[in-house]
Parts: C-alpha cells; sequence; structure tokens
C-alpha cells in the first residue's frame, strides 16, 4: 500500500492507494472525507477520470474533485 499526501479542502490529506499485482486492480480510499474506489487495470483513462471525479464531487467542488481525480490516475499509472 502507498500513501501520498495531497490538499484537500485546505487540509494535508491521505491517500491510500492498494495495488493488487496478481489481480490487475487497485483500490484507492480517501478516509478524511469517507470515500474509496475500485478499478482495474484495463480501465480507459477518460472514462476512469470523469467516474473518479463524479463520485468525488458528492464531497469535494467540481474543480478539486477533477485536480484530485487527475492525481490518483497519475499516482497509479507509476506504480
Amino acid at each position: 500500500m502507498k500513501i501520498r499526501k495531497t490538499e484537500i479542502n485546505g487540509n494535508e490529506t491521505n491517500i491510500f492507494i492498494y495495488e493488487n499485482k496478481k489481480e490487475d486492480y487497485f483500490v484507492v480510499s480517501i478516509p478524511e472525507i469517507e470515500w474509496s474506489i475500485f478499478f482495474t487495470y484495463e480501465e480507459e483513462k477518460e472514462p476512469l477520470l470523469r467516474k473518479m471525479s463524479d463520485s468525488l464531487s458528492k464531497a469535494l467542488s467540481k474543480n478539486e474533485s477533477d485536480e484530485v481525480a487527475k492525481r490518483i490516475y497519475q499516482w497509479t499509472r507509476e506504480m
């Protein structure tokens, strides 16, 4: 599991990223905003970003949810 830090709502927040290489998937969690998501390696970039952003927008502003989704996508691709 990797832990990344980012600023959300003006506070430094931990983002937990679990990668299961054997079964080819990720689970990402942001406990501070009670949010998590599961996705596979095969999911396409744009639909995945939209899925994450839409889900995050329930707890964050649209701009912030888009930005956090992009960061998560980048972090999971460099693992």
